[in-house]
């Protein structure tokens, strides 16, 4: 069994659009409130698969389940197949069934890397079950409010002979973009290692460290003009001798702090914060890393 861990991850943009909301028109998301901005644990779960898609080669047991343009139950359907279980004569009910569906969810647990890590609801018409992941983001949340600003951007064509011949030979459109300045994002992780057993998780060896990678490159992976620039920071992580953990979560969470390095003017980098961790009196079992 692996250890349980709690992190702390810090990330950052410039002149960008870390998660855009396509409720609101693919604004940043924000916080109405305070006006700290937001990037949802989805998003940052999307860009760990890309990743790991991308350095495994989609291969097993490092395939990714939820991936663009995948037909899930065409995934659920090799399942069966590679168990040599048809769907349409399975046992209703009974202890043979709990059995089946149990070796069913297992082996999309063992092919799919992001099943194993996140978890995946799985109760389609082609039954696979459902698994609750042992790796858990919250939502990420800037350090101070962000601020959204427009950009109106032209195009030198048009889609349509029916829209040039609108145009008169004038075929500039408009459109506008969003970016964020600048802004630092914190997030709070947790790895539960007695799902990571149910999953198996980590089983053969690598998914562990492969994850950490992750973290710390997938943004290299994930460029475009949209996003600007994105950047891992820190990542700060408790483990715990325990597997039902040797602190609370939100106490060691408190032990990192983020105070501004300069004031009276905008921060525009990461050295105009400084973080700090309080390595003091450490809980009894509970070990710091810095992995980055």
């Amino acid at each position: 069994m692996i250890s349980r861990y709690d992190f702390v991850y810090l990330f950052d943009v410039k002149d960008g659009n870390p998660n855009g909301d396509p409720d609101a028109g693919n604004l940043p998301r924000v916080d109405p409130e305070t006006g700290q901005g937001l990037v949802t644990d989805v998003c940052l779960k999307r860009k760990i698969r890309n990743y790991v898609g991308l350095i495994k080669e989609e291969q097993p047991p490092f395939e990714i389940y939820v991936k663009e343009k995948a037909v899930l139950n065409l995934q659920h359907e090799r399942a069966y197949q590679a168990l040599e279980v048809d769907p349409k004569k399975r046992k209703s009910k009974g202890k043979e069934k709990a059995e089946e569906d149990q070796q069913l969810t297992l082996w999309m647990c063992k092919n799919f890397y992001d099943v194993r890590a996140f978890g995946a609801v799985m109760t389609t018409d082609v039954n696979c079950g459902q698994v609750r992941g042992p790796v858990q983001f919250g939502i990420a949340r800037s350090v101070e409010p962000i601020v959204s600003q427009e950009h109106s951007v032209t195009r030198c064509a048009v889609t349509t002979e029916r829209e040039a011949e609108k145009q008169q030979g004038d075929n500039r459109t408009m459109g506008r973009k969003f970016t964020v300045p600048y802004g630092l994002y914190r997030v709070h992780g947790f790895i539960n290692p007695h799902l990571a057993e149910k999953t198996a998780f980590n089983e053969n060896g690598e998914d562990l460290e492969l994850f950490w990678t992750a973290l710390a490159q997938m943004f290299e992976a994930d460029r475009s003009a949209a996003r600007g620039e994105m950047a891992p920071q820190a990542l700060i992580v408790f483990e715990h001798e325990s597997p039902l953990g040797n602190a609370p979560a939100n106490k060691l969470f408190d032990r990192v702090t983020i105070q501004r390095e300069t004031n009276g003017t905008p921060a525009r980098c990461f050295a105009d914060f400084q973080v700090k961790v309080d390595e003091a009196d450490l809980p009894s079992g509970v070990t710091i890393h810095r992995r980055l």
